[in-house]
């Protein structure tokens, strides 16, 4: 999986952000995977991606939907284990940890557009 950021417009992005968009790694997900962190500073973008299950989770995840253009058509809060969630239109989903979208509260029709490490400007310092 690739690392990255999620910016979103005028709000605060999304700052560790892993992108599955090979097979394997979206079959995978977050399984056997350290839990996401609840401050939603962490989050598994998942495209292409309409629908997600939580089987075999051991915490609550938070979902975003989004269309293949980036905009939020939907999220869905405290889905707990061994359940399924799936959107209308959307492309693909963020999911973060149970709780985090209390904090971040994202918003229908905002504009989530992820970015890969590499493209990101170094920070810390050095020019």
């Amino acid at each position: 999986m690739r690392l990255g950021r999620i910016e979103r417009g005028d709000a605060a992005p999304i700052p560790q952000v892993w992108a599955a968009d090979r097979w394997w790694s979206r079959m995978r997900g977050l399984l056997a995977r350290p839990p996401l962190a609840a401050d939603g500073s962490q989050a598994l973008l998942i495209t292409p991606c309409a629908s997600v299950h939580t089987i075999g989770m051991r915490y609550p995840l938070d979902l975003v939907y989004l269309d293949r253009t980036g905009m939020v058509v939907g999220w869905r809060e405290h889905v707990a284990p061994w359940r399924l969630s799936a959107c209308r239109g959307a492309a693909a989903t963020v999911e973060f940890h149970g709780g985090a979208l209390a904090r971040l509260h994202p918003r229908q029709g905002e504009r989530w557009q992820w970015r890969s490490a590499r493209e990101l400007p170094h920070e810390g310092g050095q020019a």
